[in-house]
């Protein structure tokens, strides 16, 4: 797992999205091998999707070919309402872009059979070749999508019954009035995020400080759904400052020390995208232990 630690909300939202253009544009999608790429929404993404946008305005990232997978929806909320995460994807990010319409992918709260739309959206996914790029963000309690706290971690895409601190969390985007909250969702599953090639999951505030110290310095537990990143072979968490506080000082210059050891020792262009090593130069000479934590990153 990569831990990546900026200064504030506004550098992560920086990072991420630079990360998802270069891995797009890598990608080098076209209509016959497109680019998959699975997307949260709540307050987390917002940031990215301003950046993504601004990318694409100026000419440096095409969607084109790329197929999006969204991982939630609130069951029963029409999809013209402002806060159906329809709604969000479009005013954020679709409708800024040159996505082709019939490329997006939404899960149906208001399906006839939630079931059945549960099924097919899993078997889109699997016909297309699954997710490269699985982006997610987390709530205070560690849950990511709506893959509540106990939630199996071999969990599918389903109907969820959300948790009242959801609930009462997310009653910021309905005036306040928690009996406007939809209490049941749509949700991809946490099996369904481990099966995507790479998963990058956005960390920021003080308030999900105890859910990045558990996903990070204890063990894979359901009760901290986002914790089975852990397991997953290219994973990468993106967090800011205030994300940090309730993680071990030696954690976070651990994680800050790897980064810059790729930066200054091994040198970012002989280092791929997800930290694969193209070429490691040898270096004419090694800072000392003493030296190298006397580093500005380190003090």
């Amino acid at each position: 797992m990569r831990l990546i630690i900026r200064s504030d909300y506004n550098e992560v939202s920086e990072y991420i999205a630079s990360y998802v253009k270069n891995r797009i544009n890598e990608f080098k999608p076209t209509q016959e091998r497109p680019f998959v790429l699975g997307l949260p929404t709540g307050s987390s993404p917002i940031g990215l999707y301003k950046n993504l946008v601004k990318f694409h305005k100026n000419g440096e990232l095409s969607f084109k070919h790329v197929v999006t997978f969204n991982m939630d929806e609130y069951v029963g909320l029409p999809r013209d309402h402002p806060e159906s995460y329809h709604s969000f994807m479009w005013h954020h990010l679709f409708k800024h872009i040159d996505i082709e319409p019939s490329n997006v992918n939404i899960l149906d709260g208001n399906a006839e059979n939630l079931s059945e739309e549960c099924i097919r959206f899993e078997k889109k996914i699997k016909d297309i070749g699954g997710v490269e790029l699985f982006i997610g963000g987390i709530g205070p309690d560690g849950h990511i999508a709506f893959n509540e706290p106990g939630s199996s971690l071999m969990s599918r895409t389903r109907v969820k019954t959300l948790a009242y601190d959801t609930i009462l969390a997310n009653s910021r985007f309905f005036d306040n009035d928690i009996s406007k909250v939809p209490r049941m969702a749509l949700t991809v599953g946490v099996g369904t995020v481990m099966d995507s090639r790479e998963v990058a999951i956005i960390i920021t505030g003080a308030h999900k400080a105890l859910a990045l110290a558990k996903c990070i310095e204890e063990g894979v537990n359901h009760m901290f759904t986002v914790s089975a990143i852990q397991l997953h072979p290219k994973a990468l968490i993106v967090c800011d400052e205030d994300a940090t506080l309730e993680l071990h000082v030696k954690t976070v210059k651990y994680f800050k020390s790897i980064e810059h050891v790729i930066t200054n020792l091994i040198g970012a262009e002989n280092v791929g995208l997800q930290g694969n090593v193209k070429k490691y130069p040898t270096p004419e000479v090694t800072p000392t232990r003493e030296a190298f934590y006397n580093l500005p990153f380190n003090r």
